[in-house]
């Protein structure tokens, strides 16, 4: 059924769809609409037999979805930002003892300064945690994602984080067919799972693990992790067979065939480089898309195969490392490093600062002119760099860089230099 709704309400829809029986609720925006949603349906009876719990913190939402978990509960919960970075003990835990939560996190820059629009931030900061990381395109995507998610999980036994672009994605009202309880119910089995705390049958989760055992443990969590590269596109297609839409897999391939320049991206900015590559292909530009949907496991050998043809790799992605540059891009570069292709970081995107089409036809010409630095940010603003790298320079007591750039820009009045 066809349903004009806000992004946040269509993930509630999913997440309510997929029969939870613990959410585990703190408020951050931008992912606070999805869990009010979720506590409005547990009140009204609109969603039974379901455990809606209020917690003091980010930290104890996923405390308390892991000890859900452990007690044989399909549990879920959402943060976003710092409130990732709060739990960020407790994410390593809950995949750690495997534990198949599912998590929404609505992409948000991490401060400070303080931001609260998109970038992907925070997720990358736990991209080595042990949980899948699935990203979504549209919203229709995050809410077909959040029910493969229930069911990939619960497969492996592993927590998924399902990525969404804050306010671009959760606020923002699409379109979306919305499922039927009978299609989520054939698609996704009532949970049964692989471990479980049972007072008949005793056992201990979370057990000391010395050297002895510690790497092998690690290993195994990893070798979870290669399971999922082949389950993932089997979830999808089944997915596909129930609901009758492409939603998910690993990765995404638009124009691609003969391409001689593919831009590779995560997230809703998908669609903008879709819309820009499509006003090339009309020029007779041979440029394509790849959209990566599974971040982790990262699909290396699906992205090899997908561009064994193209002279040149440009990655577009909403973070960076500080220190030494693009994180999704070099993820890519291992996955060509015996090739000759050249993989360019673009960072564009932070702090929610816009992706033109202007900007990303500039960049794409070029690229494509081979006039591109390996390590670019698109739209810096240097003039305003070079002057508090000047400043910084000649004055000892500088100031704060944020403030000072504020000033510089004239969002509040000047008092430096």
């Amino acid at each position: 059924m066809f349903e004009q709704c806000e992004g946040s309400h269509g993930v509630a829809m999913a997440v309510a769809l997929s029969r939870p029986e613990v959410i585990c609720a703190y408020p951050i925006s931008p992912q606070t609409h999805i869990v009010e949603g979720l506590g409005e349906m547990v009140k009204s009876g609109a969603l039974t037999r379901c455990e809606f719990i209020n917690v003091e913190s980010e930290f104890a939402a996923l405390s308390v979805a892991i000890g859900a978990s452990a007690a044989g509960a399909r549990a879920y919960t959402a943060t976003a930002s710092q409130g990732l970075l709060f739990m960020a003990e407790a994410v390593y835990n809950a995949s750690g003892l495997g534990l198949p939560i599912v998590m929404t996190v609505a992409n948000r820059a991490i401060g400070a300064p303080i931001n609260i629009w998109n970038d992907h931030t925070d997720s990358m900061s736990m991209r080595d945690a042990g949980w899948l990381q699935i990203f979504a395109e549209s919203n229709q995507e995050a809410l077909d994602l959040h029910i493969q998610a229930f069911r990939i999980a619960e497969e492996l036994s592993l927590p998924v984080m399902v990525c969404m672009d804050g306010f671009i994605l959760t606020h923002a009202y699409e379109r979306v067919d919305m499922p039927e309880q009978a299609q989520v119910d054939r698609f996704l089995p009532p949970y049964e799972p692989r471990q479980v705390l049972d007072p008949n049958e005793p056992v201990t989760i979370g057990a000391m693990v010395g050297p002895e055992a510690f790497t092998e443990v690690r290993y195994l969590a990893h070798a979870k992790q290669m399971q999922a590269l082949e389950l993932i596109p089997q979830i999808a297609e089944e997915f596909k067979q129930v609901f009758g839409r492409d939603s998910g897999g690993l990765i995404k391939p638009y124009r691609l065939d003969d391409a001689d320049t593919v831009v590779i991206a995560l997230g809703s900015v998908l669609g903008t480089i879709k819309d820009t590559v499509d006003d090339l292909r009309a020029e007779g530009v041979k440029v394509g898309v790849l959209g990566i949907t599974s971040y982790r496991p990262f699909p290396i050998e699906a992205i090899r195969a997908a561009t064994a043809h193209v002279k040149r790799i440009v990655v577009i992605e909403k973070c960076f490392a500080v220190g030494i540059g693009g994180i999704v891009s070099r993820d890519v570069r291992s996955a060509v490093q015996s090739r000759p292709q050249q993989v360019f970081a673009v960072i564009a995107g932070l702090g929610g600062r816009a992706i033109t089409k202007a900007s990303l036809h500039r960049l794409l010409r070029e690229a494509m002119a081979d006039k591109l630095e390996l390590l670019t940010f698109l739209d810096l603003n240097w003039e305003v760099v070079n002057r508090v790298l000047a400043r910084e320079k000649e004055q000892r007591r500088s100031g704060p860089v944020a403030e000072g750039i504020l000033r510089d820009i004239g969002t509040v009045s000047s008092s430096i230099g």
